[in-house]
């Protein structure tokens, strides 16, 4: 169940750009795939502000840290009132993982419909 992107041609991706990959032998690809559609690869304002933090500290959310609720009231502050809480997760997975628990205990229902 689990396989290949390109599995008869596979690339090798050895940096990437902007919105751009690059193989070994300097191909370009467009990156339509990968989680960088809303600033790209490398981009400068990303790695100064990754770099600051990971000079203060590199951890995930399951610590308490003022960056953290100070990033949820900026968040909120862009959103209608009824949408206050934020949930801070690691992957499309594990959002997707906590959205079916918040809806099955909000519901009562363990009923799931999906499209492939």
């Amino acid at each position: 169940s689990c396989k290949v992107f390109f599995a008869k041609d596979p690339l090798k991706i050895v940096r990437a750009q902007g919105q751009y990959m690059f193989n070994e032998k300097g191909e370009k690809y467009l990156d339509c795939i990968n989680n960088v559609a809303h600033v790209g690869h490398s981009h400068p304002y990303v790695i100064k502000a990754a770099t600051k933090q990971m000079e203060l500290l590199n951890t995930n959310s399951r610590f308490l840290h003022d960056n953290l609720v100070q990033y949820a009231q900026r968040l909120t502050a862009t959103l209608p009132e009824k949408l206050s809480v934020c949930y801070f997760v690691n992957s499309g997975s594990e959002a997707n993982d906590l959205a079916l628990r918040l809806a099955r205990q909000y519901r009562g229902h363990q009923d799931v419909i999906t499209l492939e």
